[in-house]
């Protein structure tokens, strides 16, 4: 059953904390299950057979979200909360690999099976891009989304990200190749 839209309008997001982080990664687990699966695209390019999140990601939200912004490896997170505090989406900022590219900050995020295609997805970039636009030091959120997620491209075509690059073959996970695609939006 799916959530109406105006019980996703009234959902809380809010920063997370460490204490959230169990049940966040027990969130995530839950969400790889659909990766590709009973007709939702390939949001991640992880193995079908892979229902976990990897154990270095695990570490890097552990460890980024206690760094400040602009410290190589930061990261911010923010979950949505359903009606019995479960989690419902989240949506993730993160330092780029590049220690060049302090100015810039990668986007991620997910949307539990039960509330996609409900507005959820709008809030939770809403959420990121204004907390970025108030923080000193970010430009720019690029992100990367295999083109087949079409879904997904289509939310942040509507958050205003501009396609920069589709690149062919980018990566293959069980046998099939899969496009990936960078977007980014600028902040001033």
């Amino acid at each position: 059953m799916n959530a109406p839209n105006e019980q996703v309008a009234k959902m809380k997001i809010r920063p997370a904390v460490e204490a959230d982080l169990a049940a966040f990664f027990a969130y995530l687990d839950d969400h790889l299950r659909d990766n590709g699966a009973n007709g939702t695209p390939l949001f991640q390019p992880l193995s079908r057979d892979q229902p976990r999140m990897p154990a270095g990601l695990r570490l890097a939200f552990i460890k980024g979200l206690h760094l400040a912004v602009g410290q190589p490896g930061w990261r911010r997170l923010w979950l949505a909360l359903g009606p019995t505090g479960n989690i419902a989406g989240h949506i993730d900022l993160r330092a780029r690999p590049e220690s060049a590219a302090a100015h810039r900050a990668m986007l991620g995020m997910g949307v539990q099976r039960l509330y996609r295609r409900r507005g959820l997805g709008v809030q939770l970039v809403g959420t990121a891009v204004d907390w970025a636009r108030q923080e000193a030091g970010i430009d720019w959120i690029d992100l990367e989304v295999l083109a087949d997620n079409r879904p997904a491209v289509a939310l942040y075509l509507r958050a205003e990200f501009r396609m920069i690059a589709r690149i062919e073959d980018m990566v293959r996970v069980d046998g099939a190749s899969y496009d990936l695609c960078y977007m980014t939006l600028p902040l001033g």
